[in-house]
């Protein structure tokens, strides 16, 4: 009794100062929002940068969409390509792409301001810092021309949150997304989508392997896998380690002629099915799910985490590798890239680690421990233990 007592006082404390945050938020909001407080706040020389930036900051979200179109214009044109091989002048550029020295002109102006290129001496124009980390880089480039399919869905983005927009391009592009027996889905029809997906997973992969020693293992089974470029990364850091790869027969089929080309096949077993409706196959210690449970409802990654656990060795680790979303933790990419990209998709979401902990703890999991990659993506990473007996 005298513990239900102390939580009601505190319940009741802290009631009044949730009450007291949020008139202090409305009253920032209102002053915030108020042209008087504005126009002074731009004049006055202490708070004039934070003013400015702010304005900046909104108005770069505007312009946003431009700068994207900005972006893949050169990298249709293979500009950045081509001037890793040395600075070029406008007509230069314009002889190379096809396009008239105006237009350059214009598209080298605007990419220069976005620090795409910049200018070098005798009226030439060479990579910029960003432009320079696009250049040889398939991975970033081809995620980039895939944008188009997204930017089409996009177009109306309340026809999106109305449910509106019924066939959209990306739910065509995943096909196993649309799909009431992905299983049955024909090579041509996972074709496109394992391509991108194989040229994109270096960028996850090599902060995944960063964050967790995968060596410490005997055998990695990656589920939903694609062609096999997590596990090609992995056979890199971990020479004494075997590999299963599990997914859909059409990508298995892929998987097995792209493991073979790198040579590492004969440390690999390739099986093929559905995850969500067959038994995993055992013998692994570590299983993998690098971008696959965001594609998925709660109720359909509680089914595969069950299964994954089913199917680990006693002791072993279920590592979760992709974007969380998270904005009080400054997670920009889950939260509102991905949340905006999948519902086009047509189904998942991105979660929270919390959320992903959940999920773990429901499946039977109890050891969870949280990782964030290193690099650009900052992809977030779970790794979930079991026990010694299964």
């Amino acid at each position: 009794m005298a513990r239900n007592s102390k939580l009601g006082h505190a319940v009741q404390e802290s009631a009044p100062r949730s009450g007291l945050m949020d008139r202090l938020l409305r009253a920032r909001d209102r002053l915030l929002a108020s042209e008087k407080f504005q126009s002074a706040a731009a004049a006055f020389p202490l708070s004039r940068p934070i003013a400015r930036a702010r304005a900046s900051a909104l108005f770069d979200l505007c312009a946003g969409f431009v700068y994207s179109q900005i972006l893949s214009a050169c990298v249709q044109l293979r500009l950045f390509d081509l001037l890793l091989e040395g600075p070029l002048t406008i007509p230069e550029i314009a002889s190379r792409s096809g396009l008239r020295p105006e237009a350059c002109d214009r598209l080298a102006t605007a990419a220069t301001a976005l620090r795409l290129l910049e200018k070098r001496h005798g009226e030439r124009y060479g990579l910029g810092a960003l432009g320079a980390a696009l250049a040889n880089n398939p991975a970033l480039t081809q995620m980039i021309e895939h944008h188009s399919v997204l930017y089409r869905d996009l177009s109306d983005p309340l026809a999106l949150l109305r449910n509106e927009a019924r066939n959209t391009g990306l739910s065509s592009y995943w096909a196993y997304a649309g799909s009431a027996q992905p299983v049955a889905l024909a090579p041509e029809e996972v074709q496109a989508y394992s391509i991108l997906m194989t040229r994109s997973q270096p960028l996850v992969a090599a902060e995944v392997l960063d964050a967790y020693p995968v060596a410490r293992h005997r055998v990695l089974m990656d589920v939903g896998g694609g062609e096999g470029a997590f596990i090609a990364a992995a056979a890199e850091r971990a020479p004494g380690l075997h590999f299963k790869l599990f997914d859909l027969p059409a990508v298995a089929q892929r998987a097995i002629a792209y493991l073979r080309e790198r040579g590492i096949d004969e440390r690999c077993q390739v099986h093929e099915g559905d995850f969500f409706r067959e038994t995993l196959p055992g013998g692994a210690d570590l299983i993998t799910l690098v971008r696959v449970a965001l594609d998925h409802e709660d109720e359909k990654v509680l089914r595969l985490l069950r299964n994954a656990r089913a199917a680990l060795t006693p002791g072993g680790t279920l590592l979760i590798a992709e974007a969380m979303s998270d904005p009080d933790a400054g997670e920009r990419m889950g939260a509102a890239y991905f949340g905006f990209y999948l519902m086009a998709m047509g189904r998942g979401r991105a979660r929270t680690r919390g959320e992903l902990e959940s999920l773990c703890k429901d499946a039977g999991f109890r050891d969870v421990t949280h990782m964030r990659g290193r690099g650009v993506l900052g992809t977030g990473i779970i790794a979930a233990k079991i026990g010694l007996t299964v």
